[in-house]
């Protein structure tokens, strides 16, 4: 895995990290989980205006992605409302590279060296260490669809980036993700929640949504897709760390070890070139 590629995937989970915790801590995290989308959109329009570079030949990945975003914001914030992060997040991170993997080697043809698939396989196993066996198990199930929303948009964008530059297009989904999201959220809680959700929190979770995923384009621009969805995967260790320390959830030795072994399945990938 080339390095400008691991740097731009390891701040990408840092990022990605810290915005999951900001919508898991709101009080109502699908609401703000659609107010964050639309901040991070807005912010970053001029930047894909003046860069803009997506053809109509883009537009079946676009509506793909559309469509695969609105199931994973749903799906994500309403595990967050029923599970702790603790539990959602590494779950639904650490099986998305594995699924990526195997429609990558099974469905597309796609060959990666030996190296590169041991460390996928070592970081989903760390995650599922991290994950444990604490409260709030039941969120397993929705992060497993989660994941396989993350999956599906992980491979949708990477064949996107043939055909179009990363920042410009992540606005092209965005946008229209936004606009439907917030359209239902509307329909269904009406106004008030919405405006009780627009807040620094959400706001800041938006430039973090935006910018983690920029950054994962940019490094999918780069690379094949399962390397880059498992040096993402390092995020889980962020995540752990900061439901323990903000979020107060129990951290033990066999998270620690998963958390090792996350680290150690990254390195492996970055070797494998």
């Amino acid at each position: 895995m080339p390095l400008d590629a691991l740097a731009l995937a390891l701040a990408s989970a840092v990022v990605h990290a810290l915005w999951n915790l900001l919508t898991a801590r709101a009080g109502e995290s699908q609401i703000a989980a659609g107010i964050a989308l639309a901040a991070g959109a807005c912010a970053f329009a001029p930047v894909a205006l003046l860069t803009w570079d997506v053809p109509w030949s883009v537009a079946p990945y676009v509506a793909a992605s559309v469509a695969l975003e609105l199931a994973y914001l749903a799906l994500l914030a309403t595990a967050y409302q029923r599970a702790p992060l603790s539990v959602v997040y590494p779950v639904a991170r650490g099986s998305a590279p594995v699924i990526v993997l195997a429609i990558s080697v099974a469905a597309l043809g796609v060959s990666l060296a030996l190296g590169a698939a041991v460390g996928v396989l070592a970081v989903a196993s760390g995650v599922l260490l991290v994950r444990g066996t604490a409260r709030g198990a039941g969120g397993t199930g929705l992060g497993l669809v989660v994941a396989l929303c993350i999956a599906g948009y992980t491979l949708v964008d990477n064949a996107a980036l043939a055909h179009a530059s990363p920042v410009p297009y992540l606005e092209a989904v965005m946008v229209p993700t936004a606009v439907l999201y917030l359209a239902v959220a509307g329909a269904l809680r009406g106004g008030r929640a919405l405006l009780a959700e627009v807040r620094a929190p959400a706001i800041v979770a938006g430039l973090g949504m935006f910018g983690a995923y920029a950054l994962a384009l940019a490094a999918l621009a780069r690379t094949a897709a399962a390397p880059v969805a498992a040096v993402r995967e390092s995020s889980v260790v962020i995540a752990t760390a900061l439901a323990a320390v903000v979020l107060h959830e129990p951290v033990g030795r066999r998270r620690i070890a998963g958390a090792a072994l996350v680290v150690a399945g990254v390195a492996a990938i970055a070797l494998a070139g």
